[in-house]
């Protein structure tokens, strides 16, 4: 059981990393509460009451107070993050002693368990805004999709972001070998099919290869392994938490796992051919993504069909409009023959790339 104390506000210095606090005599419950603090990869400090130093309770990130201590804490200074962790469910008083410490939240173990993990280890990595996450779609076969995903990446990563990219197509070669980095160190998507619960974040950017001041989940050469939902949605929420950006390259059929990632997605961009049958395919694409995704919007990729513009395409597509994907030999060139799309910060896709950012963080309020 968890509940929450509505009269404090939202925990603020749980944004930066640091030692959650404990404080209990209880030697159960301190048992318990170090071996969730080493499942979430976090060191506590251990106390029996408030800490001399006025210093230790302001700072910890987190609090965690045993119901045994309640008392002995109820003169402390207000502060957010602190929880109350007791195992009495039908103690009626709990609420009291919470109101008397000033705790955001009540816990009851073992229930709260899973809850309580979660919250230590976001203040370990030190959890701030999540990333802004794109994903990108082709509008049929061969639109240039995972082209435009590589070079909206390197292009966030050349500004200074942190920036992960996700291949979530693993029938698509990979995209570490349209970076030139197939033979890279590091983790692909195999390692990660049996993961379930909690990624750590950390841990998880520092297991991928390093390809242009990015970080790469991409496939591997080995047969075609399956992702479960749970698996994917592990992972892309862990790429989150670390905020900066996130590009995901997105097959054209939707199966569980990458509903998964969709729903993880702040914004999708649709690559489509200016022409006629691929605009009729890109519909299809849209009405399913559309179910999902909130903001869907169109890259329209020349050249234009007579009697087709990149407005044209949008109002065909009832979509709002990204901007025009200009023609570039490395949108048409096969994986692996060209430099990184995007790599040198110059010609029209890298000014589209460049642009893209400018407009859509502005609209989200910079960098998160």
């Amino acid at each position: 059981m968890t509940g929450t104390v509505t009269h404090d506000p939202p925990p603020g210095p749980a944004d930066r990393p640091g030692r959650p606090l404990i404080i209990t005599e209880d030697a159960v419950l301190l048992d318990d509460l170090l071996r969730l603090c080493a499942a979430a990869g976090a060191t506590p400090e251990v106390r029996h009451g408030v800490p001399d130093s006025g210093d230790g309770w302001a700072a910890a990130p987190l609090v965690l107070v045993g119901d045994d201590a309640a008392r002995r804490v109820g003169g402390a200074a207000r502060r957010p993050g602190v929880v109350l962790v007791g195992r009495d469910q039908d103690d009626p008083d709990v609420w009291k002693r919470a109101v008397l410490i000033g705790a955001d939240h009540v816990l009851m173990l073992p229930d709260g368990e899973a809850w309580l993990v979660d919250r230590i280890a976001d203040v370990a990595e030190g959890i701030g805004r999540p990333a802004l996450t794109v994903g990108v779609i082709g509008g049929r076969g061969g639109a240039g999709a995972s082209t435009l995903a590589c070079a909206l990446a390197v292009t966030s990563a050349r500004e200074g972001l942190r920036t992960l990219l996700v291949d979530a197509d693993p029938l698509g070669g990979g995209l570490d070998v349209l970076l030139g980095g197939e033979s890279a160190e590091g983790l692909r998507w195999p390692a990660f099919a049996a993961s379930r619960g909690r990624v750590g974040g950390g841990a998880l950017e520092e297991s991928l290869p390093e390809l242009h001041s990015l970080r790469v989940l991409s496939w591997d050469r080995g047969d075609c392994v399956a992702v479960p939902p749970p698996a994917v949605r592990a992972v892309l929420a862990a790429a989150r938490r670390r905020g900066g950006t996130v590009v995901v390259d997105l097959p054209r059929r939707l199966d569980d796992g990458v509903a998964e990632a969709l729903a993880q997605l702040d914004l999708v961009l649709l690559v489509v051919p200016a022409e006629l049958r691929a605009v009729a395919a890109a519909s299809r694409v849209a009405s399913a993504v559309g179910m999902v995704v909130r903001d869907l919007r169109v890259a329209v990729r020349g050249p234009y069909a007579p009697g087709l513009d990149d407005h044209e395409v949008a109002r065909l597509l009832g979509l709002p409009l990204a901007g025009q994907l200009p023609v570039e030999p490395v949108l048409l060139r096969p994986r692996g023959s060209a430099k990184a799309p995007g790599a040198t910060g110059r010609g029209p896709l890298a000014r589209f790339c460049t642009h893209f950012w400018e407009r859509v963080l502005v609209e989200t309020g910079g960098t998160r």
